[in-house]
């Protein structure tokens, strides 16, 4: 053992620590007899009451053992860590990545959320520094209120908004609340996000699948399953890109009345739409029946996990309670910064300059492909910030996805988000957000011939 006098770090500590370690390695086994602290404190040339002193915090710790007239002992209960399982190593990034549901990463608003930062912190009450109601800060949920009903026609109420760390607890809020109401099925799109179906399952509810078409959910086909909730994107829905038809949205509103049923909406990218004003939100239909979430994790980043809850009234009581004890709330002050971007007028400019980019990729990629690859087809792109591009038949989608993964450029197959995991017909989901347009180009000019062969 040794202790090294040239360092910031007190001998007391480099002692105590050289101690744990030697006892967590196994180099000093459980029983084994330490010196007395007079021979280590020889030893080392240190004092004796240092030696005391670390002897005793390694007692207190539950280290070390001590008796009147007794030696000094690692204790019975202190045992070297299991090893930790192997780690699987991620695959490596592709060089060109059209990895879909990505947004813009590059074009984080940064000097806006610093300022919104500073006027969050500088304004934050100090009632609101405390843990405060678990729905979230009111001066964010009467922002989000106000922006809702003007930009997604959505009927709210601040009091009804529950804010939480992204739009993974809000679902799992809402799953957990419904199956203590006796919910036992819940129908997921199909193709949809895989996730849901985990999502369900941790909540001890079933999934079951229902169709999508070129009009959104075959509300007939969710009818017939017995589910009592749903989760779909209707605005845009993923991955096929379709809007929910007028008739579809209709007969939703229908089957959840008839059925005492629950829709949730996950309106995750809505803002972005080229062809005309944004959809507005299912749940400006049917407030007692839709719980509307939203995050900002595609219009600003996702690393700020930040998303909400427009709640029915049934459920708000609920998941507020439930929100409280799992963590008390989420982070005030940045519910503050983002209540003083919306307000501010920053969020709808930073949404107006994205909505710009992504418009002007997606025309390379139409144009890239049209040039390259004119036997695909494309489709989806009316919204957001991924498209659908039909392939020949004659291509295997696997081999497809395969191929361009060995040229560095990454590509996803419509397969992965079936239920049945069907490679047929050819599809590939090509997320575009985070690709600059020479990116675009130059992936698809490596897989151009894959995507025709």
């Amino acid at each position: 053992m040794r202790l090294d006098r040239t360092t910031p770090e007190s001998l007391r500590s480099q002692l105590e620590r050289a101690l744990r370690e030697a006892i967590r390695s196994g180099q000093l086994s459980p029983g084994e007899r330490l010196p007395s602290s007079r021979a280590l404190a020889g030893e080392l040339r240190i004092s004796r009451g240092l030696v005391i002193e670390c002897y005793s915090q390694l007692q207190a710790e539950g280290f070390l053992t001590t008796r009147i007239g007794s030696a000094t002992r690692v204790a019975a209960g202190a045992q070297q860590p299991a090893a930790l399982p192997p780690s699987s190593q991620p695959l490596a990034r592709p060089s060109v990545d059209f990895r879909p549901a990505v947004p813009d990463l590059t074009s984080f608003p940064r000097y806006d959320w610093m300022w919104a930062l500073r006027e969050g912190c500088r304004g934050a009450s100090v009632a609101e520094l405390d843990y405060g109601d678990p729905r979230g800060a009111m001066a964010l949920r009467e922002v989000l209120a106000g922006y809702l009903r003007r930009v997604r026609g959505a009927v709210v109420d601040p009091q009804q908004i529950l804010v939480c760390v992204g739009f993974a607890q809000a679902v799992n809020l809402v799953l957990q609340t419904l199956a203590r109401g006796g919910v036992r099925r819940l129908a997921i799109e199909d193709p949809g996000d895989d996730d849901y179906r985990a999502i369900s399952a941790r909540s001890g509810i079933e999934a079951v699948s229902v169709r999508v078409d070129e009009k959104g959910i075959d509300v007939v086909a969710l009818a017939a399953t017995g589910s009592r909730a749903v989760i779909l994107t209707p605005a845009h829905q993923f991955p096929t890109g379709v809007a929910l038809a007028p008739e579809r949205r209709q007969a939703l509103v229908a089957w959840a009345d008839e059925h005492d049923a629950m829709i949730i909406e996950d309106d995750y990218d809505a803002e972005f739409r080229y062809d005309r004003e944004p959809v507005g939100a299912l749940q400006g239909l049917a407030a007692n029946r839709v719980a509307l979430l939203g995050t900002v994790s595609k219009s600003i980043a996702p690393a700020l996990r930040i998303g909400w809850v427009v709640c029915p009234p049934a459920l708000i009581e609920t998941m507020a309670q439930e929100k409280a004890l799992m963590d008390r709330g989420s982070p005030a002050i940045e519910q503050l910064a983002l209540a003083a971007l919306i307000r501010s007028g920053r969020y709808d400019r930073h949404l107006r300059h994205m909505r710009s980019i992504y418009a002007r990729r997606r025309d390379t990629l139409v144009a890239t492909l049209k040039a390259l690859a004119p036997d695909v087809e494309l489709h989806g792109l009316a919204a957001g910030f991924h498209a659908v591009a039909g392939l020949p038949a004659r291509c295997n989608e696997p081999a497809v996805v395969e191929g361009a993964r060995e040229r560095s450029v990454g590509v996803y197959g419509m397969s992965r988000y079936r239920a049945s995991g069907n490679p047929r017909p050819p599809e590939l989901v090509l997320g575009f957000g985070n690709l600059s347009e020479p990116a675009i180009e130059r992936g698809i000019a490596a897989i151009g011939d894959l995507l025709q062969a």
